[in-house]
């Protein structure tokens, strides 16, 4: 009987929901982060009779045919490329991205990384740093003696000094874009990685060619909406306990089978 395998792969799927929606929840209050959705197709099916076959008895062509479906698999789990909302911090170094775009960040093995998480930070030589200690690509330092820090839309770093009255002009945050964001490699810490399936990474001034702008002293919320994940909790959870009743009818009517005599 294929019915206790075609729920089992019901359930297994409405497993993997739950886990997909469970690290959305989790990931609430965490900067920039984009809600995932699992997606799901059907398996092979079983031609037991082919559309268009002819009827031996009428000779006539059967115009349906007999298909039994064997199941569900996992086909991806995307990432919904949205925006969350921006809230305010009033830091210096705090930057939102208004539209598209990631900055891009040196990984200690060479490699480049994208992130939209713009809570930045200095360090004791004064460069500019995530906060898990990740460089930002090009390099920016923040000279000692810095009253403050202001950066524009177009992403330029200016330093201002208690004895000059001009600002001083510290380098550019550039924004990379990809042909294909869904495409990009989740690496924990708010970081991604470029993959043949994003495409390279097309580097540029903020604000143009698409690029979005940036906000200084704001920071990107989450785009989780938590009223969506409760409710697709829940019909994820039904889901699951039809599957499981499917199994449960499937073991009687075994059962009642191996009873006959």
């Amino acid at each position: 009987m294929n019915a206790l395998k075609i729920a089992a792969t019901g359930m297994d799927a409405q497993q993997m929901r739950v886990e997909v929606i469970s690290n959305n929840l989790a990931n609430m209050n965490t900067t920039a982060y984009n809600a995932r959705r699992a997606e799901f197709a059907d398996l092979h099916y079983a031609q037991l009779r082919a559309a268009g076959e002819v009827n031996s008895a009428t000779g006539a062509i059967l115009p349906v045919g007999v298909q039994l479906g064997m199941g569900v698999r996992p086909s991806a789990v995307t990432m919904n490329i949205e925006q969350g909302a921006l809230k305010a911090t009033g830091g210096d170094l705090d930057v939102a991205i208004e539209g598209k775009g990631y900055i891009e960040l040196a990984l200690p093995s060479g490699q480049s990384a994208f992130t939209r998480d713009g809570a930045l930070k200095i360090t004791a030589e004064g460069q500019v740093v995530t906060a898990d200690g990740y460089a930002v690509v090009p390099d920016i330092t923040i000279p000692d003696g810095t009253r403050s820090v202001s950066i524009d839309a177009e992403g330029e770093v200016y330093a201002y000094f208690d004895d000059q009255v001009d600002a001083q002009l510290l380098g550019q945050i550039t924004l990379a874009m990809f042909t294909n964001e869904a495409g990009l490699e989740a690496a924990g810490d708010n970081l991604y990685l470029e993959t043949a399936a994003s495409g390279a990474a097309q580097v540029g001034v903020a604000g143009e060619d698409g690029r979005g702008t940036l906000r200084q002293g704001y920071l990107e919320s989450s785009s989780v909406d938590a009223v969506r994940e409760i409710t697709e909790l829940i019909e994820a959870q039904r889901g699951y306990e039809l599957n499981a009743k499917v199994i449960t009818a499937a073991d009687q009517m075994l059962g009642a089978t191996t009873q006959i005599r």
